[in-house]
């Protein structure tokens, strides 16, 4: 038994392998580079210790970045959970286009975040562009969307928003259909009203499916990237970045990828570290079943 079960530990070395070369090593060459001042192609690099560390916190603009990912990071959460849930329970019930419905919702989720804000951008341009079009048949005047720093990173919100909602619907979808009846009968016979079942039954009873949700928005706004690309590009005058664009920019852009690295990896902790206390929280919030 002894013999077989070191040999069946051989089957771990390709993925103990590809883990390595792929995700190990890119990540500590990544914290030597954040080290160093490296433009991101010369051959040598010039170490200099946690300069890059304490330039993150005398850079305005990545103040900026760092308020607008907050802002898609929670403000995501909060509103694409809400309606996330509101819309499961919706397909959730029985009617004709059920599944129709549940297709039309999850279907942006189809589409890249690039794509998305490619096709969005000439919803909110100024010239001819369809939410200004439609602002016109009712006598207002066009709004420049992208060229206000207040409705940009508005404009980012609300696509992230759309576009991710049909994913976290179908997981609160699947944990609704989970729910057995029984206890609503239950509860329903004890006298509670349809808002007492829903608070005190429902809701308890989706904690997985809000562990999961909440985490994969929390994570996905502040990883938010393609979308900002390509429907603002960080405009105007860079305060629509998120912490990810700013950094592609610095490495890209500014040839600072010492600096970029740096960013990357106080970012990589703060999601280990929303990730972590969001996982502990829920923990407590589990009912057995």
């Amino acid at each position: 038994m002894q013999k077989s079960f070191k040999k069946l530990n051989w089957f771990y070395l390709p993925a103990v392998c590809v883990i390595a070369f792929f995700v190990i090593r890119p990540f500590i060459e990544t914290v030597y580079i954040s080290l160093c001042n490296w433009n991101g192609y010369s051959p040598t690099k010039q170490f200099i210790g946690f300069g890059n560390y304490v330039a993150i916190f005398k850079d305005p603009k990545l103040g900026r970045s760092t308020i607008n990912t907050l802002i898609y990071c929670f403000g995501c959460t909060i509103l694409q959970n809400i309606l996330a849930l509101l819309v499961a329970m919706f397909v959730n019930t029985k009617f004709k286009g059920n599944n129709f419905v549940r297709v039309v919702v999850y279907l942006p989720m189809m589409i890249s975040g690039l794509v998305m804000g490619y096709m969005m951008y000439y919803f909110f341009t100024f010239d001819n562009g369809v939410l200004n079009t439609m602002l016109g048949w009712f006598g207002v005047e066009p709004i420049d969307w992208l060229s206000n720093p207040k409705l940009a990173v508005a404009a980012v919100l609300v696509v992230l928003i759309w576009q991710t909602a049909g994913d976290i619907m179908l997981i609160y979808l699947a944990g609704l259909q989970g729910i057995s009846r029984e206890y609503h009968e239950a509860a329903r016979l004890d006298g509670a009203s349809p808002f007492q079942r829903f608070k005190y039954v429902t809701l308890p009873l989706l904690t997985p499916a809000f562990s999961t949700c909440i985490t994969m928005c929390l994570i996905g706004g502040m990883k938010v990237f393609g979308l900002i690309i390509s429907l603002t590009n960080g405009g105007p005058n860079n305060t629509s970045h998120s912490i990810t664009t700013y950094l592609n920019k610095q490495y890209l852009a500014y040839e600072k990828a010492g600096y970029a690295s740096a960013i990357g990896l106080v970012l990589f902790l703060f999601i280990m570290l929303m990730s972590f206390l969001c996982n502990k929280y829920f923990e407590k919030k589990m009912v057995d079943l």
